[in-house]
């Protein structure tokens, strides 16, 4: 029997009735859309180009790379707790706020006594916060009467007659101890009266601060030791032989000489007129490296020191050994704590991975370029760069001369 055609009514309401199927249906399948198949291609084609293998050599190259990969903005988001306008407060670093109504004294002086390796051009009248004048000086001469003495190597007077100088003992070293007859101790904890870092720039006399944009991608780690512990000189060896390095100083030297860096990197050159040492070169030349091994002499709590401090300075990704909260003082996502794996193996392999891998590299290098420093700013702001204000102001608040007891 042929077939009728359908009246318009008919067409009408099974393609309607087709639209409500289809549309409920679509409910439950949640076919992909356009968008969210070009994001997971994108996103697949990021994956594999950040962890390909790619070895570089300049720095501002693999910076641009990272940029136009993750950026600052990411960055920022994922280290939002440590922005300097949130609260970062660790307890290994003391809070340096004083009020203005607690100081005594309107100028102290501090007269250093004996030797110290503080160095000379930390010597000089400072104009400190709240109108205090501190002169911090080696002088006898110009600090004829002064309000505190201070001792590093030398241990204070054992007695202290009211109207005396305050006694200050400083001890900077791993195995802190106070003298026991100081009316001030200084040292690098954040439970002594002062505390200073090693974060500062003062103790990097009459160096060449270049910094290379250029990075040695064969020989990927600089290490530069002339006390050789056994220890740390162990350890040292053990990881540097599952790496390509260049080992500078007198411990493990593989370049010839304690002075080849200058001819190595020529620009590195210290062009002062004193005669040159070996350590005029030391930041100069980490900058060319990837990687510079910090190991510090003894490994214990808070005691941070400037091996550290200059592999970050020289724009080179420090691995690190030693204190154990050590993240109190860097900034985020700045160091490889060596500490944190199974096995020297573990991380040879991973240096060896991120040193072909610039996106990655450079994520080491952003808490500088996109201004997220955590505790770093503080660690500064407490360092021996800030050193003579802070120990004037205590010296202040217990009134000098007049403190009693």
């Amino acid at each position: 029997m042929p077939w009728k055609p359908l009246n318009t009514f008919a067409v009408a309401f099974l393609l309607g009735f087709t639209f409500m199927i289809l549309f409920f249906f679509s409910g439950i399948l949640e076919f992909p859309s356009v968008s969210n198949s070009i994001q997971l291609i994108t996103q697949t084609v990021s994956s594999e180009t950040i962890s390909g293998p790619d070895p570089f050599t300049d720095l501002i190259s693999v910076f641009r790379k990272w940029d136009s990969q993750v950026g600052c903005v990411r960055f920022r988001e994922k280290h939002i707790a440590l922005l300097p306008i949130q609260s970062n407060g660790s307890s290994a670093l003391q809070d340096y706020e004083f009020k203005c109504g607690e100081l005594k004294m309107e100028h102290v002086s501090v007269l250093v006594k004996e030797w110290t390796w503080i160095p000379d051009n930390l010597d000089k009248l400072y104009s400190c916060g709240c109108g205090l004048s501190c002169l911090w000086t080696k002088s006898s001469v110009l600090a004829d009467r002064p309000d505190a003495l201070l001792f590093e190597t030398v241990t204070p007077p054992s007695q202290r007659r009211f109207g005396d100088p305050l006694r200050v003992y400083m001890d900077l070293e791993a195995g802190r101890k106070r003298s026991g007859v100081e009316d001030i101790f200084i040292s690098y904890h954040a439970n002594d009266d002062v505390q200073s870092t090693y974060a500062g720039g003062l103790f990097r006399n009459s160096r060449n601060y270049h910094v290379s944009s250029l990075k040695n991608s064969d020989t990927l780690v600089y290490w530069s030791s002339s006390r050789c512990l056994p220890q740390r000189n162990q350890l040292a060896k053990q990881l540097l032989s599952l790496l390509p390095h260049h080992s500078f100083g007198k411990c493990l030297n593989n370049v010839g000489g304690s002075d080849v860096a200058r001819y190595f990197y020529p620009e590195c050159a210290y062009d002062g007129s004193a005669t040159p040492k070996w350590w005029d070169h030391l930041h100069c030349a980490m900058s060319h490296y990837k990687f510079v091994l910090a190991i510090e002499n003894t490994m214990t709590e808070s005691y941070v020191t400037e091996k550290l401090f200059y592999a970050l300075g020289s724009g080179a990704v420090p691995i690190y050994f030693g204190a154990p909260n050590v993240w109190d003082f860097v900034p985020p996502h700045s160091i490889i704590d060596g500490s944190k794996f199974s096995s020297l193996e573990r991380l040879a392999s991973y240096v060896k991975t991120l040193a072909n891998d610039p996106v990655a590299y450079s994520e080491y290098h952003a808490w500088r370029r996109c201004g997220v420093l955590g505790n770093y700013g503080k660690t500064r702001a407490l360092s021996l760069d800030t050193l003579p204000c802070r120990l004037c102001e205590t010296v202040s608040r217990r009134g000098g001369r007049n403190a009693i007891g």
